[in-house]
């Protein structure tokens, strides 16, 4: 019996050691990337959430005496890891953007006098906000606690897909409250807030709308919010008074009236507490309706066990964050893994309810058939790696949200494909025109379950749509001339390579004479690049170059988040000619040495506000996406050894498991996706291509379980911090040749072997 029972115990052992061991969420660290410029947020969410239920640390004017607010831009996340004050915790969220919008729906719990002003950081007293301290914040995937030190309440937040479930367990009070800021927002132009209206049902339910114009010009986000206790009493303030004052005569709105409507409101719903008491606030959203909101709570959060929804989300995160299993060298390096796996998987985000109804572009209700629709497209950073990693390991997500690029086609008056787009809208964010990469990445590599031949007629209507962004001139002439559009040599050289893509999708499909037509396109790089300097250059209407031209400076010289240098090495698809064009590989590797060595004069810093010199390493700015293919480009010029070391180089100065520990904003997991590849040991140089470069693993061994239900191995030999080389690599057993993996290779199943060296 003795030694059943001790047989006993050890299975038991061995299973919770096999458990805990599947708990990938131990290793993500949400705080990654909240100080300076990573613009992450800490807050709970479950993956590709709808709702990104998070801390608020502080809310700027967009502008100051009519003037831009250059602060403003630290709160693209809404938190900042400096800060000592917290506002509120607010239900809708960007991760990693350089530009921002959002903060939707804020709730701030206190106790005592009743106060509908967030007051100030410097005395957070004269207002709702508090002084919280790190040694008490707890933030792991879909969990994040904190206690408010002025009104001695402990906060946890956690979520579902549509709804933040809030817990604050209150100290006795005869006058708690929760304090609901309609007026709070990320980014807050002064015209921002169009209307809100706010409903109390019954005792423990509240519906309401908001009605914004900021980044995206007609956003409206619909809500249900109920509580665990009923509420003793309620009123509400409105900030902006108008000219019409006879309704108010008629009613008294300020207290216990159950709606109210206006631009500038602020709610307030009151309690008596217990000591320890916990109050369960469920607030869920919708992009359609309050009725669509309130179903989807009830569908979602039918119970009130803050626990057992936490437990949930948690167990969402391990199913995903466990498609990739890695061992790597330490601690560190697994945290920054799992985080960075963590930061990719939190956009594009749900866009629909639980009936699959959506506001679509067209400001019409919609419903998704057959698939899931997302929102946030982030593409000018994301086509690059974000969308190759997802149609890697998340293939039927990554189909989805090409489904919901689609419809967003179909809705569009233009007839184009998402450029930068959220919440049933168009942002016109950044150049190019990237969707054309994502889908013709799937197309190409075989993975799409979408209409492929109907999707590259998109492609190609959105690649023709003369009015858009010079557009026009660049198919009559070929670039986009400088004193026509600005940025006119990025856009040009981001036309081309979408061009290119397209091509890939119709020599796959076999459409030749699209494939003939847009790969003539592709090469259009050609036409701005002076080669009497050896860079891309500002190119006028009537052919010549522009003469003031300053090849670093980022100023007004033809280029966005770069400069002639780092866009002059921006033609992922055709690396060869590229080389060819600056003199062969004797000239271009020297060249291309020096990017990541020279010094920048101070100018360059004074010119770019969104660069920190930490995201700079020479004149390779990592922060930036236009670089993110180049440490790459020396295996094209036959020397991979440069490109092992580079790579590893950059992982290590830019990915650090700290606050700080990001290089320049994570831009909506694109950062992180780059860390991913890149410490697996491969990259996809140019989506719409079936090829991966060849760089150097930092890690000892991952396993990727793909949803074709193989498995594809990476193994390293001799890895170490100094073997950054590789010496050898082996496919399967047999020796493998050259630098380019196949992505059919991979969804093939099978091993890769790497064996590395100190020396190359």
């Amino acid at each position: 019996m003795k030694k059943q029972l001790f047989v006993g115990l050890i299975a038991l052992l061995l299973t919770q050691c096999a458990v805990a061991q599947d708990n990938y969420t131990q290793y993500v660290n949400p705080l990654i990337g909240t100080k300076k410029m990573g613009h992450t947020y800490p807050g709970a969410t479950v993956p590709f959430g709808a709702v990104q239920l998070s801390p608020d640390t502080d809310t700027l004017p967009y502008s100051v005496n009519g003037k831009y607010n250059a602060d403003v831009y630290k709160y693209c996340a809404g938190y900042q890891y400096d800060d000592p004050t917290i506002v509120g915790f607010s239900h809708t969220h960007f991760s990693g953007t350089g530009h921002s919008d959002l903060g939707d729906f804020l709730i701030m719990p206190t106790t005592g006098k009743l106060q509908l002003n967030p007051g100030t950081a410097a005395q957070p007293e004269t207002g709702y906000r508090s002084r919280y301290s790190h040694s008490s914040e707890v933030a792991t995937p879909d969990y994040y606690k904190v206690k408010l030190e002025d009104d001695n309440i402990m906060a946890e937040l956690t979520t579902t897909t549509r709804v933040g479930v809030h817990q604050y367990t209150f100290p006795k009070s005869d006058e708690a409250h929760i304090i609901l800021d309609l007026m709070h927002g990320i980014y807050n132009y002064d015209d921002k807030n169009v209307w809100t209206f706010v409903r109390v049902e019954n005792d423990t339910l509240v519906t309401g709308f908001r009605q914004t114009n900021g980044w995206a010009r007609t956003r409206i986000v619909y809500f249900a919010m109920t509580f665990s206790k009923p509420i003793a009493s309620y009123g509400f303030a409105n900030f902006k008074t108008y000219p019409y004052k006879g309704f108010y005569k008629r009613f008294d709105q300020s207290n216990n009236f159950p709606e109210m409507a206006g631009e500038q409101i602020r709610a307030h719903f009151d309690f008596k507490t217990s000591e320890n008491e916990k109050l369960l606030i469920k607030f869920a959203l919708s992009p359609v309706s309050t009725a669509n909101a309130i179903e989807n709570l009830r569908i979602e959060t039918p119970g009130n066990d803050f626990a057992t929804i936490r437990k949930q989300g948690e167990q969402k995160w391990n199913e995903e964050l466990s498609k990739i299993k890695v061992e790597t060298l330490n601690k560190d390096a697994k945290a920054n893994f799992y985080t960075a796996m963590y930061h990719a998987f939190l956009s594009p985000t749900v866009y629909m309810d639980n009936n699959n109804q959506y506001k679509g572009l067209d400001q019409n209700v919609h419903k998704a058939d057959g698939f899931t629709n997302y929102t946030t497209f982030s593409l000018w950073d994301t086509y690059r790696a974000l969308h190759p990693l997802f149609n890697l390991i998340q293939t039927k997500r990554n189909n989805d949200m090409i489904k919901s690029m689609l419809a967003h086609q179909e809705q569009s008056v233009h007839k184009m494909l998402p450029v930068w787009s959220h919440y049933a809208n168009e942002n016109w964010c950044m150049s190019g025109y990237h969707s054309v990469a994502v889908i013709a990445d799937a197309i190409v590599k075989g993975t799409n379950t979408f209409d492929a031949n109907k999707a590259l007629d998109a492609c190609i209507q959105t690649a023709n749509v003369s009015y858009y962004d010079g557009l026009g001139e660049y198919i009559k002439r070929g670039y986009v001339p400088d004193d026509i559009r600005p940025n006119s040599v990025s856009t040009t050289m981001e036309y081309a390579f979408d061009d290119w893509s397209i091509a890939q999708a119709a020599k796959k499909l076999g459409r030749m004479d699209v494939y003939n037509t847009f790969l003539k396109r592709s090469q259009n790089w050609k036409n701005v690049y002076d080669a009497s300097i050896g860079y891309m250059r500002p190119r006028l209407s009537n052919g010549s170059f522009r003469k003031e031209f300053d090849v670093l400076s980022t100023n007004g010289q033809g280029f966005i988040e770069g400069n002639a240098w780092n866009y002059s090495l921006f033609v992922p698809q055709d690396p060869e000619g590229m080389i060819a064009a600056m003199g062969g590989e004797k000239k271009f590797i020297p060249h291309l040495d020096s990017l990541f060595t020279m010094h920048l004069p101070d100018k360059f810093f004074e010119e770019t506000e969104d660069i920190t010199r930490d995201g700079i390493i020479g004149n390779y700015v990592h922060g930036n996406e236009p670089s993110h293919h180049v440490a790459y480009l020396y295996n094209f010029a036959h020397q991979p050894w440069k490109t092992q070391e580079r790579v590893r180089m950059i992982l290590k100065k830019q990915y650090k498991p700290d606050v700080d520990g990001l290089g320049g904003n994570d831009d909506c997991g694109q950062m992180s996706a780059w860390y991913i590849f890149s410490t697996l040991g491969f990259y996809p140089f140019a989506p719409g291509s079936d090829d991966y470069q060849l760089g150097s693993p930092a890690i000892k061994k991952a396993i990727l379980q793909l949803e074709n239900g193989k498995t594809f191995t990476i193994d390293v030999k001799n890895q170490g911090d100094k073997n950054v080389y590789v010496s050898r690599v082996l496919l399967n057993g047999k020796e493998f040749k050259g630098t380019t993996l196949k992505h059919s290779t991979i969804l093939g199943g099978g091993v890769l072997e790497f064996v590395m060296s100190s020396k190359h």
